[in-house]
């Protein structure tokens, strides 16, 4: 699903009640991921200056740091999902007909909500197993590894749910198989045509 020009394509609604769902909870995803990019910025601010300004140690700012910006990776997914952000070459639905298009456009997104299934299925069993054991970090702050490993299952989670909206909007024909027109496919194949 890709967006072309300048404009940031974000996934269509179209009014359906699930669609606007999910994406007011990817919405809420992304912004959660921008505070904690935020927090870690300002707690590595933090640690910057008590051990070089004041010349005192730190002891759980380092770990916080790795934990926010691991979270707000995961958390953030859905939301870069639903704006089109993530890496997409569009060269070979481009060439395609819009029959075959549709066609590419389930059968990439199936294998891709099968693919995040699973992630999701093992992800929230690593972060039952530090919930069940007490798993703690081997620092001197010692979190419980439970509440940064939450953000696996949580970001998954909703990534899948962004990706069965993707899925649903398109066999509703709210979007467009990748997110092109059928004219739009030709017009990018004739102005391929005219650079060589």
């Amino acid at each position: 699903m890709s967006g072309h020009g300048t404009q940031i394509a974000v996934a269509r609604t179209g009014g359906n009640p699930f669609l606007k769902a999910v994406a007011a909870l990817s919405t809420l995803a992304g912004w959660t991921s921008a505070a904690m990019i935020v927090a870690a910025v300002a707690i590595t601010c933090q640690m910057i200056f008590v051990r070089f300004v004041l010349n005192g140690s730190t002891v759980w700012q380092t770990e916080a740091v790795i934990y926010l910006v691991i979270a707000a990776t995961l958390i953030g997914l859905p939301y870069v999902q639903r704006l089109r952000g993530h890496v997409n070459v569009d060269l070979v639905p481009l060439a395609l007909a819009p029959r075959a298009r549709f066609v590419m456009c389930m059968v990439t997104l199936s294998l891709s909500i099968l693919t995040i299934a699973m992630m999701l299925w093992y992800g929230f069993e690593y972060w039952h197993f530090a919930y069940e054991r007490n798993w703690k970090s081997d620092t001197v702050w010692g979190v419980r590894l439970w509440i940064p490993y939450l953000s696996i299952p949580v970001g998954f989670g909703l990534l899948l749910l962004q990706l069965i909206a993707d899925l649903v909007a398109v066999v509703l024909r709210i979007e467009t198989p990748f997110g092109l027109e059928t004219g739009e496919a030709v017009v990018a194949a004739g102005a391929e045509g005219e650079r060589f």
